[in-house]
């Protein structure tokens, strides 16, 4: 099982999440750790390569999670954050690259 490594302030965006939100998007990525692909998820190739969206919908909302988990070490969560319009906003995009390249270069 890999260990999961929040980048910024991503813990505490997930635990801003309303609790049913939260439960499942940490059960989705408790997915991720153990090898397996999350139950609702799409590619970021936008942000980089190997970069996916845990999509989640609960009460309260649609809320996301970015990660990467192509490294061997650890799952990356680079951003989380609750989705209020049909399409991503550019400061969340904005975000989760700027975090994964800064671990990319760290790397």
């Amino acid at each position: 099982m890999k260990a999961i490594t929040f980048l910024g302030d991503s813990l505490a965006a997930l635990k801003a999440f309303p609790q049913e939100a939260r439960r499942e998007s940490g059960f989705q990525l408790d997915r991720v750790q153990r090898g397996l692909m999350p139950e609702n998820w799409k590619p970021m190739t936008t942000i980089g390569s190997g970069v996916n969206e845990i999509r989640v919908r609960a009460e309260g909302g649609i809320f996301r999670t970015l990660y990467v988990a192509t490294f061997k070490e650890a799952v990356y969560v680079l951003h989380a954050f609750h989705k209020k319009t049909q399409r991503t906003a550019k400061a969340d995009l904005t975000l989760a690259t700027t975090r994964y390249k800064a671990l990319r270069k760290e790397r």
